[in-house]
């Protein structure tokens, strides 16, 4: 591992104009400079070359997050959120499959500003579900106007994002009721006691348990669906070269299936493209 000094990376804080101007002022790369950057943080773990690819790649961060703006939260949260998504998406890019950094990163971008809102948008989780993720980053925008939501306007909704009307009126339902206060009702004038009082105190906590485990199915049913829109070759390709330890390796892929090494590397760099394709649609 390179252990070469590197300056911090810039922390978007309140004042984001001087942080846009900041990340402004790291160059763009080229495609080769960015390939070789990238074979070094796969094969060395350098950490400067890390960090040139994760600064050439900010301001891409901060134009995703502007598109979250509508959901109360501040603005340079979801950047740092979105950041965090970038380094992890550095740190899985492969170079070889042939696509660009910012192509790839772009899910896990979206991935960790979309967490990070379900976290924090509501007290109450709201979406747990695939369509209701769906239906929760995208139902404000298809609602012709605000207010109640009819059950044609719903039906048209449903049609367009492939659910249920019911999760639909659902979604809207929830979007539209504002959280209660959890321990701000006092007992004085005969009220009736906070809800906090009669919770019990568990050191265990089951929600954040559920929550993950929600969490690390949602992402597997992503996977399997992209794999599984994979004719049979590509997707069992994919899975020995991406999916098992160690992974298969070319040559030995090329023998089984009669084919150049070189043709093998194009069906999965192909494969994966789909894949993504599917994901990004998806989210």
């Amino acid at each position: 591992m390179t252990n070469t000094f590197v300056p911090r990376l810039p922390a978007p804080t309140a004042d984001l104009q001087c942080y846009l101007k900041e990340i402004q002022s790291f160059p763009m790369l080229g495609v080769d400079e960015e390939r070789e950057l990238a074979m070094r943080v796969r094969s060395e773990n350098d950490i400067e070359a890390a960090w040139r690819l994760v600064t050439s790649h900010l301001r891409y961060v901060a134009k995703i997050a502007r598109g979250y703006g509508g959901y109360g939260l501040p603005q340079e949260d979801l950047i740092q959120e979105g950041n965090v998504g970038l380094m992890k998406a550095v740190g899985r890019f492969d170079p070889t499959v042939g696509v660009r950094l910012v192509s790839f990163a772009v899910h896990w971008i979206r991935a960790e500003i979309h967490e990070f809102v379900m976290r924090n948008y509501r007290i109450v989780k709201v979406a747990t579900t695939r369509a209701q993720r769906k239906l929760f980053f995208n139902l404000r925008k298809l609602k012709d106007r605000t207010g109640t939501l009819s059950h044609r306007e719903a039906e048209r909704i449903a049609e367009e994002l492939e659910v249920e009307p019911g999760e639909v009126l659902e979604m809207d339902r929830r979007l539209s009721t504002p959280d209660t206060a959890f321990d701000g009702i006092g007992e004085e004038d005969g009220a009736q006691p906070p809800a906090a009082y009669m919770m019990a105190d568990d050191s265990y906590d089951p929600e954040i348990s559920v929550e993950r485990e929600q969490s690390r199915d949602f992402y597997r049913e992503r996977l399997q669906n992209a794999l599984s829109r994979l004719d049979r070759r590509a997707r069992e390709i994919v899975r020995r070269r991406r999916l098992e330890e160690p992974p298969a390796k070319l040559r030995e892929l090329a023998d089984e299936y009669g084919l150049s090494a070189e043709r093998v590397r194009q069906i999965e760099a192909q494969a994966l493209r789909d894949m993504k394709d599917t994901l990004l649609q998806a989210a």
